[in-house]
C-alpha cells in the first residue's frame, strides 16, 4: 500500500510537468543577456570562476582558494607539526588542536591562524595563541598567559616561508 502511494505521487508529479513551457520569460535571450551583464550568471567574458573571484582579477599567488595561496601553503607548512582541527581555504582560517611539546608535557598550546588578504603582504596574517598548563593538584588543564611575542614570531615564520615559496616560483619560471 505504501509503495503504491509513492508510485502514484511520482507518476502525478511527472505528468504535471508535461505542460510546462520550457521557453519561459527567464530563458529569453534578452533576459539572459541582462543577467550576464549584471554578473548574476557567469558569462564568457569577465565572468566568475567556480572557485574564487573574477577571472580578470586573478593576481599572482591567488588560486582557486579565497586567500593568498602562498600564505595558505606557508601557514600549513609552518604548522605541520601540530594536529589540525579545521582548515578553511575559502575563509582563510586554520585552527589547530591542542599540542603538547615533548620537552614540556605539562603545558599545551593551540593556534588560530587567519589569512586576511589575497595579497602577499605583511599584515595579511594574524595568529592567536592559547596556552594551558596542567594543574598539579587536580590534573585539569588551566588557561595561562602567553608571551605576546609568540604570535608575532609565528606570523613572521609564516610570512618568511610564503616569501621563500614565491621567490622559488619566480626563479623556477625564469629558468624555463
Amino acid at each position: 500500500m505504501r509503495y503504491s502511494f509513492i508510485l502514484l505521487a511520482l507518476a502525478l508529479s511527472i505528468s504535471a510537468c508535461s505542460g510546462v513551457d520550457r521557453e519561459d520569460k527567464y530563458n529569453t535571450d534578452r533576459n539572459r543577456a541582462s543577467r550576464y551583464a549584471n554578473g548574476s550568471v557567469a558569462s564568457d567574458k569577465g565572468g566568475y570562476s567556480l572557485l574564487g573571484g573574477r577571472d580578470d582579477e586573478k593576481k599572482p599567488g591567488a588560486s582557486g582558494i579565497g586567500v593568498n595561496a602562498y600564505l595558505w601553503r606557508a601557514a600549513l607548512d609552518t604548522l605541520s607539526f601540530m594536529p589540525l582541527t579545521s582548515a578553511d581555504p575559502f575563509g582563510g582560517t586554520i585552527i589547530t588542536d591542542w599540542y603538547s611539546p615533548p620537552s614540556a608535557p605539562q603545558e599545551r598550546i593551540k593556534l588560530n591562524v587567519f589569512i586576511l588578504s589575497r595579497e602577499l603582504r605583511g599584515d595579511a596574517v594574524r595568529v592567536s595563541v592559547f596556552r594551558q598548563q596542567r594543574d598539579a593538584a587536580s590534573g585539569a588543564w588551566v588557561d595561562s598567559n602567553t608571551n605576546v611575542a609568540t604570535a608575532g614570531t609565528m606570523e613572521d615564520s609564516i610570512l618568511t616561508r610564503a616569501r621563500q615559496m614565491r621567490v622559488k616560483q619566480l626563479t623556477d619560471e625564469q629558468t624555463r
